[in-house]
């Protein structure tokens, strides 16, 4: 039975990822500051571990992540998927708070959750670490300067995972999704058409001219890339960046 600890899994593609996982026979535990979605997960899936807890704080972490390695026994699979947009701004009107606060969470959390996993990992005979990047983790962003640089900074960073954590047999890899379908794209859609003067269908035209395949790729399809990076069939990708999003040329 697979150990697996996942960030920000509360909703959208964390919850995907939990769902999965626990349907596939792990036993779960998920870190995320929504306390209602969480109580929620639970109630969807009474057999897992959840805690409260905003991941950009590193006392908070400090003391959420042994919560979970203790409740799950060991841990095979760290899945860091906590992560923020921040404000949409040019980079010369960038608040730097706001700055400070998406490179805590999102670069930030998956360090210091990875630092307190790394030992429990070794024990494991299959180790694994997938972190959450972002299509934007390989194009550029405009007006989205701090998302899209911490986006890259992920992939760096699970490639040093990788090489650093070879030898133990740990594989990393990160996951970058294009725009995923589901209530947070509508909103952004519909967001988009408000300012825009247009109708939302000619918004998500627009978010899919940049993609060969004319749909959103679902969470559940991400998710089943998850469970397929931290099976036995994967044990010899690592330190791969892997994109699921349509083929996207570009970001915007």
């Amino acid at each position: 039975m697979q150990k697996v600890l996942i960030t920000a899994g509360a909703s959208g593609i964390g919850r995907e990822m939990a769902r999965a996982f626990a349907g596939a026979g792990a036993r779960v535990a998920v870190i995320d500051v929504d306390a209602a979605g969480l109580l929620a997960l639970h109630h969807a899936l009474p057999g897992i571990h959840t805690e409260v807890c905003d991941l950009g704080e590193l006392a908070k972490i400090e003391q959420a992540v042994p919560r979970c390695l203790a409740a799950l026994g060991g841990l095979d699979v760290l899945i860091n998927n906590a992560g923020i947009a921040g404000p949409t701004s040019l980079v010369e009107n960038y608040d730097p708070a706001e700055w400070d606060r998406v490179m805590r969470v999102n670069l930030g959390a998956t360090f210091n959750v990875t630092r307190l996993a790394i030992p429990q990992l070794k024990q494991s005979r299959s180790g694994c670490i997938i972190n959450m990047s972002s299509a934007a983790g390989r194009f550029g962003y405009p007006q989205r300067s701090a998302y899209s640089a911490s986006k890259w900074g992920i992939v760096g960073f699970t490639k040093t995972l990788a090489m650093e954590l070879g030898e133990s047999g740990i594989r990393a890899n990160a996951i970058l999704p294009g725009p995923v379908a589901g209530e947070r794209m509508e909103r952004v859609l519909a967001g988009r058409a408000a300012n825009s003067g247009r109708s939302v269908e000619d918004e998500r035209s627009s978010a899919l001219r940049n993609q060969s395949l004319k749909y959103f790729t679902e969470g559940g399809e991400v998710a089943a890339l998850a469970l397929f990076l931290a099976s036995d069939a994967a044990r010899s990708i690592s330190g791969q960046a892997l994109p699921i999003d349509g083929d996207m040329h570009r970001s915007v």
